[in-house]
């Protein structure tokens, strides 16, 4: 038999309660440490994954220093500082936190960067910010591409267009390309669910399927500012409503006949 091949490393910043972290481990990594705040989202990372590593800590007072030489740091740090829906302050916005990001890998001297945000943040308003980023870990040694990615055009059921940042030591970035869109063949959210709502024998799955025919607004998970859960705000609300969701509550079962 051959050699196994090691496992990839990385460190997840601003884990939350562990979407990107669950989509790099199906991809191959192994996370030494996920960093976060928040104590809810710590609770669900560590009832999910028990054996990881899950550092509660403020990111600009966490020390990367005892992970050098892990593969990859990944995460994608608070976007209020750059969304249309807040005051888009950018570096002058307190909870702006791709500098720690970018600390973090001048401590660990990762192979490849990963870091997502709001769509806001491709604005031209935010042209030279972009650019000092990259200018930062060029002088870091690492090579790096601002790119649009919206998950619509990669198999997932929701409008979530993302700012993308991906930067590599220079011997990797050269072999390294951006996922090719589908832009004409989008999963629907009916295509998504039918499955699942018609699993406990309800009666009209098939006709809802048909009517949930779209890709659905972004899921935004809720907020400490407006109370928690929630699918968005008035707008996306009528969005859900057209496809046949409530997006007033959250159901705990599918529908039964």
């Amino acid at each position: 038999m051959g050699k196994k091949q090691k496992k990839l490393t990385s460190i997840e910043v601003c884990a939350g309660a562990g979407g990107q972290a669950l989509g790099l481990e199906m991809a191959g990594f192994d996370h030494v440490a996920l960093v976060e705040n928040d104590a809810r989202c710590c609770e669900t990372l560590r009832l999910n994954r028990p054996k990881w590593n899950v550092v509660e800590e403020d990111l600009n007072e966490f020390d990367g220093t005892p992970y050098a030489g892990v593969d990859l740091v990944a995460g994608g740090v608070p976007c209020p500082p750059f969304s249309k829906a807040g005051k888009q302050l950018g570096h002058l916005d307190e909870r702006d936190l791709f500098p720690a990001a970018l600390r973090l890998v001048e401590q660990t001297k990762p192979k490849a960067v990963l870091l997502e945000n709001v769509r806001g943040l491709l604005d031209p308003k935010f042209a030279t910010y972009r650019q000092a980023l990259l200018d930062r870990l060029e002088e870091l040694g690492y090579k790096g591409e601002w790119k649009l990615i919206q998950a619509a055009w990669h198999g997932v059921p929701q409008l979530r267009p993302r700012a993308i940042l991906v930067a590599m030591r220079p011997e990797y970035f050269d072999y390294f390309k951006w996922p090719e869109a589908n832009i004409d063949n989008q999963v629907t959210v009916g295509e998504a669910l039918h499955e699942a709502m018609a699993s406990n024998g309800w009666k009209r799955a098939d006709e809802w399927k048909l009517k949930a025919n779209k890709v659905a607004p972004t899921l935004v998970g809720g907020s400490k500012k407006h109370g928690g859960a929630d699918l968005g705000p008035t707008r996306a609300k009528a969005a859900w409503a057209l496809l046949g969701v409530d997006g007033k509550g959250v159901a705990d079962e599918v529908p039964d006949a």
